[in-house]
């Protein structure tokens, strides 16, 4: 069976036209963080003075309100307008299901219904001047992520995984679909790298390790970085206090958040030079 062909890259909504990038951040399965990673990306980007918004479009699953600390939050709705106002946690834009359904309510919604919210969450949100819009995808290769694609023109996506290798088979999935929707692949994101012994040092590699960073080579596409194992980021994660992990917390958490942001703008802006068509210059 021969590859299918690319689907063609839609044009800018008027609600995303002051959106400068918009990053789709996915994993091939669920449990492996995407989530955490996509409020942390979101998070770090804030603090180095970029203007972001964070979309929770993991329908089913909508934990962006927590982790970003404004749980039990609503946006406020322009009536003249007609446009919902994001939430804001700690200067970043946040809008999900979570705002609007109890928090023990399950959403069990057919395509049409999660298609239609995505729909709004993107053309009547009042977005504004944004740097960044992170995406946070629902895990797998589903119709969220092509619906995502053929809405909007997205500058890429990060692909989240652990070092295990059934989470790297399906990465790779993830990878292909992303090719396949005509997405620029910016890196692959190794989380639960590896867990450093607060008390005695001794690293454990409990899930492998480095198997996300040799698949980035396989596949050609850049490797973003390794994120530890840690409590802090769990603790962080459910006291909605995600920037704390970029202020001294222990056993490397902090200098791997700080090199994946790093890697991650170099990415977004090497993509953007690609699709301007800006010369590059060739040192010999």
């Amino acid at each position: 069976m021969s590859d299918p062909q690319p689907i063609p890259r839609p044009g800018r909504v008027p609600s995303l036209a002051n959106v400068k990038n918009i990053v789709a951040v996915g994993a091939g399965k669920g449990g492996v963080g995407k989530s955490t990673l996509a409020g942390l990306l979101s998070v770090g980007l804030s603090r180095g003075g970029a203007k972001v918004g964070l979309l929770d479009a993991d329908i089913y699953g909508p934990s962006i309100p927590t982790l970003m600390g404004v749980g039990g939050q609503h946006p406020s709705v322009d009536q003249s307008r007609k446009m919902m106002i994001p939430v804001d946690a700690s200067g970043v834009k946040v809008i999900s299901v979570g705002f609007m359904i109890d928090p023990n309510e399950a959403v069990v919604w057919r395509g049409p219904m999660v298609h239609g919210l995505l729909k709004q969450f993107l053309e009547q949100v009042e977005w504004g001047e944004l740097d960044y819009l992170i995406v946070d995808l629902p895990p797998g290769t589903g119709d969220v992520a092509l619906t995502l694609a053929q809405s909007i023109p997205m500058t890429g996506a990060v692909v989240v995984c652990t070092p295990q290798d059934l989470a790297l088979q399906d990465a790779k999935r993830a990878l292909k679909m992303y090719q396949t929707l005509n997405v620029p692949v910016l890196g692959i994101v190794e989380n639960m790298s590896y867990y450093l012994c607060p008390k005695c040092g001794n690293r454990d590699e409990i899930f492998d390790n480095g198997g996300a960073e040799e698949a980035a080579k396989a596949l050609s596409v850049p490797f973003l970085g390794a994120i530890p194992l840690n409590a802090s980021v769990r603790l962080s994660a459910d006291s909605g206090q995600l920037g704390d992990n970029f202020v001294g917390s222990q056993d490397k958490v902090t200098a791997a958040l700080d090199a994946l942001v790093q890697s991650f703008c170099g990415e977004v802006e090497a993509v953007n030079a690609k699709s301007s068509g800006a010369p590059t210059l060739t040192i010999e």
